[in-house]
């Protein structure tokens, strides 16, 4: 009686691919973040300058900062688990840490939105009404050559429109004295010494400025008047270094 043979034994042969399923998840994770940019994005298209109250753009804005936060601790701890792994290719590794960096920049920049929205609709006693908010200034890749973007704000009381004028000087020094030039003469998108406005939260005036020859600025003053029943003034000074230092 023949002995029973048993069945041969079989091997099945697996490509090893080093960082495939860090790359995989990445791929996967930067899609759940461009959508929620998008998102974002298309929310900020919708209505007003933005969105159509600052309820909604504040609400809109937590939502964003959890969804990234998660995200950002996913990606965090894949991170962490691959390096303690053996078989991780630098590219991958590589990846997976900018990646995180992304997200940590998109949370710094909507948490700095929210707070925008949040001190418009929440205000201390002491900032509401008409307030000169900020001023960016960043260099156009040409010498002397910057794009300004000046955001207003009325703080608290929403519920009217507020209108006025807003003026910007340069000061700075040129031959040795000092020299105060006002942003209509530095800008082609200026056409006058006071920039009308007119909005319920928020209103941002862009432009490109371009600094003459032979000229050091040194503060960029800003100057906004509300007229009619919401009279009043706000001023704020910038310094030119700071403002430009990126």
């Amino acid at each position: 009686m023949s002995e029973s043979r048993k069945p041969a034994e079989e091997y099945v042969v697996i490509r090893h691919r080093p960082g495939y399923r860090l790359r995989r998840t990445l791929i996967l994770l930067t899609f759940s973040i461009s959508a929620a940019v998008v998102g974002y994005v298309a929310g900020m298209a919708q209505g007003g300058f933005r969105f159509s109250t600052a309820e909604e753009s504040r609400d809109r804005l937590e939502e964003q900062v959890d969804q990234l936060r998660d995200q950002n601790r996913k990606a965090s701890q894949q991170l962490v688990n691959l390096e303690r792994g053996r078989s991780i290719d630098a590219q991958a590794l590589n990846q997976a840490r900018r990646t995180i960096v992304d997200l940590e920049t998109q949370i710094a920049s909507l948490k700095a939105d929210l707070t925008f929205y949040k001190n418009i609709m929440a205000p201390s006693e002491t900032s509401k009404g008409l307030q000169v908010d900020r001023l960016a200034m960043q260099s156009a890749r040409q010498e002397g050559v910057y794009n300004f973007k000046l955001v207003l704000t009325q703080v608290g009381d929403n519920k009217s429109y507020i209108s006025g004028v807003v003026a910007v000087n340069v000061i700075g020094i040129r031959n040795n004295e000092k020299e105060v030039i006002a942003l209509r003469d530095l800008s082609d998108d200026i056409d006058d010494l006071g920039v009308k406005f007119r909005f319920r939260y928020f209103q941002d005036i862009e432009g490109v400025l371009r600094v003459p020859d032979g000229f050091e600025p040194l503060e960029l003053q800003v100057v906004a008047r509300a007229e009619g029943s919401k009279s009043s003034q706000a001023e704020r000074t910038f310094d030119w270094d700071e403002l430009t230092e990126n």
